[in-house]
């Protein structure tokens, strides 16, 4: 379904899209669908004056606990990561446009690594970021393993992305995955707030500040491949399917 995600543009933020995960009875899980829905959203935002800025958001206690487990099977049979998902991480990767994002309780998976990609995170202190990768005997995606190590130096990253590791907000704010930690009730209002002053800076300079900071993005792109191609080996392999199907049964 695609109201999974739900696309605003708040009349009380000029210049803010909204791309809010609306899926809590599956922990915001993210379906094949979904990731069609957000990259097209975030085409749109990238060509559309109107908007200036994206901030991704999730539901009260849950930003995003990953892949959606039954795609995931689904991929599994097709040998593939899926191309909506690599569509999607190509698209964040590249967005024109800043982006920003609101983590509160829950974000497992592609709902840590989405926030490497966003310019400003806030999360309230009850947040939890981990990545069980190798737990499902799969391999870290959306150029986590170029970006986390740069970030976080080399043994955190791998107690991050190998090990499973997790994060407390306080932690991810330390390493620099998270710009600031606000209250749980606020984290919605700060980070559309947040969102619509950098949407009311002049937008080309903003621009520019931007790509300066970033940088080139080639190598973004090109570890996506990459590491989209361990995960399509990976997801064919014995013992993901053994991980996969212990993981059902829980």
């Amino acid at each position: 379904m695609t109201d999974h995600v739900t696309i605003e543009r708040p009349e009380a933020y000029p210049g803010v899209q909204v791309i809010r995960f609306n899926r809590p009875e599956k922990k915001n899980a993210i379906t094949k669908a979904m990731y069609a829905k957000m990259t097209n959203a975030l085409t749109v935002a990238g060509s559309d004056p109107a908007v200036r800025v994206t901030a991704f958001l999730g539901t009260d206690g849950c930003f995003s606990a990953g892949n959606d487990m039954a795609d995931f099977m689904a991929f599994a049979m097709g040998g593939t990561m899926g191309q909506e998902v690599i569509e999607f991480l190509k698209a964040l990767a590249m967005a024109p446009k800043p982006v920003v994002s609101g983590v509160d309780g829950l974000a497992i998976g592609i709902g840590t690594t989405i926030h490497l990609h966003c310019d400003l995170t806030l999360a309230s202190a009850r947040s939890i970021f981990k990545t069980p990768f190798v737990d499902l005997a799969l391999v870290p995606e959306a150029a986590s393993s170029l970006l986390v190590p740069r970030l976080m130096g080399h043994q955190s990253a791998f107690a991050l992305l190998a090990a499973g590791e997790p994060l407390t907000a306080q932690d991810a704010q330390d390493a620099g995955l998270i710009w600031k930690i606000v209250g749980q009730d606020a984290v919605n209002d700060e980070t559309l707030s947040l969102a619509a002053s950098l949407a009311k800076k002049p937008p080309e300079a903003l621009r520019i500040a931007r790509d300066l900071i970033r940088g080139d993005r080639s190598d973004v792109l090109a570890r996506i491949d990459e590491e989209a191609k361990h995960f399509a080996s990976q997801l064919k392999s014995a013992e993901a399917r053994a991980a996969f199907e212990a993981f059902m049964r829980r």
